[in-house]
């Protein structure tokens, strides 16, 4: 899933080659369609992995699934 955002600079500096390389082939399936025969795989990869290290600098407070819980923040306490 894409935000839309561009990633900072600092989380692109995070992505490497390897990272791109093995990240690039093979895409999943909700993937493949989306870069089927474009040969995009490689710049989709490196957005993908961009994005989730801009997800993980730089967390949005407001994003449940970017929220780090503790496990007394969701169980029901006695």
């Amino acid at each position: 899933m894409t935000t839309h955002k561009e990633p900072s600079p600092e989380a692109l500096a995070n992505v490497t080659e390897h990272n791109i390389a093995t990240r690039s082939n093979p895409v999943l399936p909700e993937e493949q369609q989306a870069v089927a025969d474009s040969g995009m795989e490689q710049t989709a990869a490196e957005l993908i992995l961009a994005e989730s290290e801009e997800r993980t600098i730089h967390p949005d407070p407001d994003d449940a699934q970017g929220a780090h819980r503790r496990s007394e923040d969701t169980a029901d306490l006695p």
